[in-house]
């Protein structure tokens, strides 16, 4: 079962990871939120070291550096 959150408006977001390769060749991985489960970049649990925090406007969830 992937990692959810429910923001303050009450809507569930399921966490996923992507490698992107970045523009001097360099692979990162990503976090982000969405508002379904996709396929196999679903995460079951949050990453060592991160939290989640709301954007106070729009409700999204992102993930922070502890």
């Amino acid at each position: 079962m992937a990692y959810s959150h429910e923001n303050s408006k009450g809507q569930t977001y399921y966490l996923h990871t992507k490698e992107v390769t970045l523009r001097g060749g360099r692979l990162q991985r990503i976090y982000y939120f969405a508002k379904e489960v996709k396929g196999n970049d679903s995460l079951d649990e949050m990453p060592e070291g991160y939290q989640v925090v709301e954007n106070k406007r729009t409700g999204l969830p992102m993930l922070k550096k502890a």
